[in-house]
């Protein structure tokens, strides 16, 4: 099926705030993979205020609402998204809060950017966050993790905003974390910014060695010489899943440009033009082939969207 999209472009305004809605928008450039389709409309607000401003704009269209931070996480179809694509990426503020040991940071910005903020100021907690590829908010969506830690052990609480327009506080009780999930992953909020509790009382070249140390484990043992999601998949309780699709031989394995990891098996990487399809198509055969081999499925840790063939 084709999308025909309209070609107009479109301004809100709401409370004295200015908000550019852009339709037709590439989203390739705007995901790690370097994939996907156009978006039918296309928002990135600078601030609360024009953000607000964007979710009066489209509930008055009855348009569907598709959230996009670092696009580090996902595999858009390469028939595009219909409906608003609303992106944090401008939302990038954060503060260090002396008195507390908290640092409060906007969905949009780089979790590696904070971590390396906190091991400047000696600050510990976010040493392993270091090679995650992701905003903040998509960290707090999907827990993210590494080295045995995970946003959950460090989270105070999330600003969020529902789809009726109000700004919310919750708190991690509030989100059902757990392995890679959150009850925000019910797609019903866009979260705003978090409050991390971190540990002072070290030093800058502590903090700095510990998370300079995990860095180089992840580029050791993970590929980040092409585009990527990172993990494709979630570790099942057993093994890890990149042990599982390692152990079929599967590493190399190539459908166009679109290949497993030599480095790594639960990495599937664009060697250059891979198309959204390509991926797909691998996510899927992977999945079977593990299925049909140790009678166990392994569940996406990528988010899935738009439109894909049947495998």
């Amino acid at each position: 099926m084709t999308h025909l999209f309209p070609s107009l472009s479109g301004y809100i305004k709401s409370h004295g705030a200015m908000g550019k809605i852009h339709s037709n928008v590439s989203l390739a450039p705007y995901t790690s993979y370097k994939v996907g389709g156009k978006a039918q409309w296309y928002a990135t607000p600078h601030n609360w205020q024009e953000l607000q401003a964007t979710f009066e704009w489209f509930s008055s269209k009855n348009l569907s609402l598709t959230l996009l931070g670092a696009g580090s996480n996902l595999l858009i179809s390469d028939k595009g998204i219909e409906g608003l694509v609303l992106s944090t990426r401008n939302f990038r503020h954060y503060q260090f809060n002396e008195e507390t040991g908290c640092v409060t940071v906007a969905a949009g910005r780089p979790i590696v950017s904070v971590a390396w903020q906190a091991a400047k100021k000696g600050w510990l907690g976010l040493e392993w966050a270091v090679g995650i590829p992701g905003t903040v908010g998509g960290a707090v969506v999907m827990n993210a993790g590494a080295h045995n830690k995970c946003i959950a052990d460090l989270l105070v609480n999330v600003v969020v905003l529902s789809y009726d327009g109000k700004i919310k506080t919750l708190t991690p009780e509030d989100l059902n974390y757990n392995y890679r999930t959150s009850f925000l992953q019910n797609g019903k909020y866009l979260v705003l910014e978090a409050t991390l509790q971190l540990q002072q009382g070290f030093t800058r070249e502590e903090i700095t060695k510990k998370t300079q140390e995990n860095l180089q484990k992840r580029k050791s043992s993970q590929p980040y010489d092409k585009p990527s999601c990172g993990s494709v998949f979630r570790n099942p309780s057993s093994y890890s899943a990149g042990w599982l699709i390692e152990q079929l031989g599967l590493k190399g394995h190539r459908v166009g440009d679109a290949e497993i990891s030599h480095c790594h098996a639960n990495f599937i990487l664009n060697c250059g033009h891979a198309k959204a399809e390509d991926i797909f198509y691998l996510i899927r055969y992977v999945q079977q082939k593990v299925q049909d081999h140790w009678s166990l499925l392994l569940e996406p840790e990528v988010k899935i969207l738009g439109e894909f063939s049947t495998f």
